[in-house]
């Protein structure tokens, strides 16, 4: 098909996902939306619209593709070390005194930064009093977190990060190679749930110390950035901690008089 989408043809499409699945993309970013639509007519071969728009309605394999391609974020372990420093050194000892930490990491994908976040409270001899929620729309890339198994080719950049963000242990300790595949301990798993959770639609669902979510924002629209950081204001108590992707802030939101940045690592405090 003509190698492009016109407006139409996007709103129809998000119409019928909607209708059809309950999926909502009305306000996600159309330039982002639209990129990854593409993406998609570009891998099947699609050579009209009606091809596309009839696999969404009908075939619910080709929906879990379509959701986790306009969904997925890319993501590793350690990513961004300077973030996971001051996680180390800032936040996590103005936790230590909390009888229980509850921390939410929203739209988690396949859940490399909720590992990395369980290997810090462990080596800050946390882990045994928190619990970390996981939550994606796309139980596809949510399975695929539950089961913590990665590339073992991945390890090598994962473990250089981990080295640079000051890890203070072998970072091999933390999972066990089997061929190809690096599985996460179990130790590290049984501290965390893994849910769905549709940050469009769905709302709060606990109180929560630290809410983690990086470099989901920047696929939405303002008036759905805006909602979404209500329900985590709504989500984090007083002194808690919101964190952002490097591209995303809280300076322009209905909530930034609750909030002061902490540091320039895009993690705020709620003080009211």
């Amino acid at each position: 098909m003509n190698a492009d989408l016109t407006d139409d043809e996007i709103d129809i499409l998000i119409h019928q996902v909607l209708d059809i699945h309950g999926y909502d993309f009305s306000n996600y970013s159309r330039a982002s939306f639209k990129r990854r639509v593409l993406r998609l007519i570009d891998l099947f071969k699609f050579k009209t619209f009606r091809e596309l728009l009839t696999l969404v309605k009908t075939d619910k394999s080709f929906l879990e593709r379509f959701i986790e391609e306009i969904t997925v974020n890319v993501t590793e372990m350690f990513r961004d070390p300077e973030f996971y420093i001051s996680l180390r050194n800032d936040i996590l000892p103005q936790l230590a005194t909390k009888p229980f930490i509850r921390i939410w990491h929203a739209g988690c994908s396949t859940g490399e930064e909720v590992y990395s976040m369980a290997i810090l409270l462990k080596e800050a001899n946390l882990l045994k009093k928190s619990l970390i929620y996981a939550t994606d729309i796309n139980p596809g890339v949510l399975l695929k977190a539950k089961q913590g198994i990665y590339p073992l080719s991945n390890m090598k950049s994962y473990s250089e990060n981990y080295i640079n963000c000051c890890g203070k242990e072998d970072f091999s300790s933390y999972y066990t190679a089997q061929y190809d595949r690096a599985i996460i301990n179990e130790d590290l798993k049984k501290k965390i749930i893994f849910s769905t959770h549709n940050l469009v639609s769905d709302r709060s669902f606990n109180e929560f110390q630290i809410i983690m979510c990086r470099n989901v924002l920047i696929y939405f629209d303002k008036t759905l950035q805006n909602n979404v950081l209500k329900v985590f204001d709504f989500s984090l108590e007083k002194l808690g901690f919101l964190a952002l992707g490097s591209k995303e802030t809280l300076r322009f939101s209905d909530i930034i008089q609750n909030y002061v940045q902490v540091n320039n690592q895009r993690i705020w405090k709620k003080i009211q």
